[in-house]
This record gives C-alpha cells, structure tokens and sequence, in this order.
C-alpha cells in the first residue's frame, strides 16, 4: 500500500495520535494499548515523512554542492532521521503492523523537486522547510496528551526538530525567528 502524506496532514492527524504510539516510540512503558490499529496508520505517516526526510538528506548529499563542513552536518541529520525510521518502523511492528515501505530515491526526487537544486542554499532551504514541518507536527500533537510525561516525549521530539531547523536557518544566515514563532 502506498501512502502519501503531507508534513501539513500529519499535523492535522496529529490530534489522534495515541499516548500509546508515542509512548513506544519514546521507548516509554505502555499500559493497555486501545486502538493500535489507528496508531498505525499514524505512525505509517509518520515514517512515510521520515523516508522522505532521509532521502531529501540523500539528494543534497549526492548533489555535490554541499561543501564538506555542511556535508557533515546533512550526513549527521539524515542519521538522525534514519534512527526515528528505525524506531517507527519497530513500534509499528510491535502493534503488529506492517511499516509502509520506503519509495525509489527518484520519486522522492521529483516530489522534492531536486532538479530545481542549483546551489547549497537550495538545498539547505529544502532541508530548512522540512524541519520546520516536522517541528511544527511535534508541536501540534502536545496538547492532545493527558500524560504529561507523553507531552514531554513530543516536545522533546520537537526540540530535536527545531535544533536541526535552526542550524539550518543560521547556514543561511536567516534572522532569529521571533516569540511564540513555532507552532503556529
């Protein structure tokens, strides 16, 4: 099954992710799991954009136009981004899914739009907009949580999130974003 997704619909089902699904995400000990089906299908979503985010890191890596320092930098996000594959992919397991696979690099390519790369700005741009995506899901499924420890999963994976995002925003020598900027 082939499933497309949205960093902007992720965000929008982001209000019924489960406690539980990112209790096992976190690696955080579940009590009785309600509706693993539902945290599937939305734990599918979110690795569907987690094989995007590493193969978008692919793309500026192979591109040849990242000078070695930031070469190093992309090659140490899209680790990262394999590690929260790699963590999706098991808990999916776990609730007894199956995790949905990963596209061809030049699908990714065309959906990116990588022909349109032309310089390293380009491409830490790509990479900029999509972690600011992914900080922006993280945020937005925080107040869906009774647990407070469950909030604190998400903010945490936020906070990684926009870790990435503001390196990437301070290559490009964008200006500090303001109060209250993220999340909206």
């Amino acid at each position: 099954m082939q499933t497309t997704v949205s960093r902007r619909g992720f965000v929008a089902g982001g209000a019924t992710l489960s406690a539980g699904a990112i209790a096992l995400l976190a690696g955080v000990p579940m009590r009785a799991h309600a509706n693993p089906a539902a945290d599937v299908k939305i734990l599918n979503t979110a690795l569907a954009l987690e094989h995007e985010a590493i193969n978008a890191y692919q793309l500026g890596a192979a591109s040849g136009l990242l000078q070695k320092p930031v070469l190093e930098v992309a090659v140490k996000f899209q680790a990262d981004h394999k590690a929260h594959r790699d963590a999706l992919a098991s808990t999916i397991t776990k609730l007894g899914g199956t995790p949905v696979a990963e596209k061809k690099l030049d699908e990714y390519a065309k959906a990116l739009r990588a022909d349109t790369l032309k310089s390293q700005n380009d491409v830490l741009e790509l990479a900029a907009r999509l972690e600011l995506g992914a900080t922006n899901a993280y945020l937005g499924v925080i107040p869906s949580f009774a647990d407070k420890q469950l909030a604190k999963v998400a903010a945490r994976l936020a906070a990684d999130e926009t870790m990435h995002w503001a390196i990437l925003a301070n290559a490009l020598g964008k200006p500090l974003p303001g109060a209250l900027s993220f999340g909206a």
